[in-house]
């Protein structure tokens, strides 16, 4: 059983800059890749950004890349989520996951998920 606990969500004024963190327990993190996805209101879930099980490779959505950072720290069982030059669009919850197989960017494809934190972007 895996447990994932994200947190570090808050509202920040529109240009902020955030971290997220999740915490992993149970199953040896590192082995599953770990991804970030978000939910707005009234909208689909959608992914973010997504870390393989080394940390040696990166995938990001268009819509942050160039101004979120995935991360993890597979020593500590934390993944992080660093967001600069934050825009009212990304409000959103974010939630954490983990993927055994399976395409990256695929939230279909996430067996572990944490139960979000809200990040509220302000004008």
């Amino acid at each position: 059983q895996v447990q994932l606990d994200e947190s570090g969500g808050r509202l920040v004024q529109a240009g902020g800059s955030l971290r997220l963190s999740c915490a992993a327990s149970g199953r040896t993190f590192s082995s599953y890749v770990m991804g970030w996805f978000r939910q707005a209101a009234g909208k689909e879930r959608e992914f973010v950004a997504a870390i393989t099980r080394g940390g040696t490779s990166t995938y990001y959505a268009d819509s942050v890349k160039g101004r979120f950072t995935i991360s993890r720290d597979n020593a500590k069982n934390q993944g992080y989520l660093q967001m600069s030059s934050l825009k009212p669009e990304d409000t959103a919850i974010y939630y954490c996951a983990g993927s055994l197989e399976g395409a990256v960017k695929d939230g279909t494809n996430y067996r572990y998920w944490g139960q979000g934190t809200q990040v509220t972007v302000s004008s």
